[in-house]
């Protein structure tokens, strides 16, 4: 299964989602568009945005609103990314290096705004008060979660929920916001739309589950950064989590925390990728993605529901 063949009852309008990620880049400050450029093109599975699409196949599908939505969200994922990255010092993303690395951390910020607004501006041109509103509570959310993320000290009685809250905050909301939108857009009943956004939220907890799997499990080449870069950054996943619930008595993760040494970070690296906790994080994973599935159920019968249910499998198989 590969993303091409789930992606395509809606391919002719990814593709003009592509064409307007790449309009996005014309503007008349160089520097500007050459960074614009740099981010938005040559990587990244376009999930986000085929999610907005996707889920406006259930009623009035339509294309001059649900294409600038699905753009509006790949903008905002991108701004995410870009700012991340420079809070995490991050060198590699997607196998290349990250702008704040590339262009240093001052630039690597504006533009982060500069994506910021371009994606509300994007999302208003639909001119949908609730979608817009839903965008605001997006990105107040996803900022807020990981305001509140920085300043969490590793309590391991606390810590699996907090991941939960966390990861609820940073993935699975912009998921639901994509899921949810397009239901809006094509003027889906209720019930309808309440069925994406639960299957946006499952969706997106699986997908960045199976994410801090792969920091522990994936190859370089592959993942497109180091393995082990989360923890080397001081981020505790459910991988570590599980492992030092598991191992009440060794206290490597949180040494690890508070040191960062690379040699212990590559010691718990080792541990935890060759422990049973890898296939327990995989099953709740798997969990996740099966209430995805349990939602898509509620949704009319058509292309796009066996593409949501395809992209489900596909989210917990992945290997990058």
């Amino acid at each position: 299964m590969n993303l091409s063949d789930i992606y395509e009852p809606i391919e002719d309008d990814l593709e003009k989602v592509e064409q307007s990620l790449e309009a996005v880049a014309h503007v008349d400050v160089p520097l500007l568009g050459q960074l614009l450029g740099y981010a938005l093109t040559g990587g990244g599975k376009r999930i986000r945005p085929s999610l907005a699409l996707l889920c406006g196949k259930f009623h009035l599908y339509d294309p001059a609103l649900l294409v600038p939505m699905a753009t509006a969200v790949e903008l905002l994922h991108t701004a995410t990314l870009v700012h991340d990255d420079i809070v995490d010092h991050s060198p590699i993303r997607r196998g290349k290096p990250t702008v704040s690395s590339a262009w240093g951390e001052n630039r690597a910020l504006l533009l982060g705004d500069y994506l910021f607004a371009k994606a509300a501006s994007v999302a208003a041109s639909t001119g949908n008060l609730r979608v817009i509103e839903q965008f605001a509570q997006a990105l107040m959310t996803i900022s807020g979660g990981e305001v509140r993320q920085t300043g969490i000290a590793f309590d391991l009685k606390e810590a699996r929920d907090y991941y939960y809250e966390w990861i609820s905050a940073k993935t699975a909301c912009l998921f639901s916001l994509a899921t949810e939108s397009g239901a809006i857009l094509s003027q889906s009943p209720e019930e309808v739309v309440e069925a994406t956004k639960d299957y946006g939220h499952n969706l997106g907890m699986a997908f960045q589950i199976l994410d801090d799997v792969l920091d522990f499990v994936g190859e370089e080449a592959e993942v497109g950064k180091p393995v082990g870069s989360d923890l080397g950054e001081g981020a505790v996943t459910l991988p570590s989590i599980l492992f030092a619930e598991s191992h009440p008595e060794d206290n490597l993760i949180k040494s690890v925390i508070e040191d960062r040494d690379a040699e212990s970070v590559a010691l718990a690296v080792e541990k935890i990728r060759n422990s049973p906790v890898i296939g327990e994080c995989l099953a709740i994973a798997a969990d996740f993605s099966s209430r995805a599935c349990r939602a898509v159920e509620k949704l009319p019968d058509n292309s796009a529901r066996q593409a949501l249910l395809d992209l489900a499998t596909y989210i917990i198989q992945r290997r990058k």
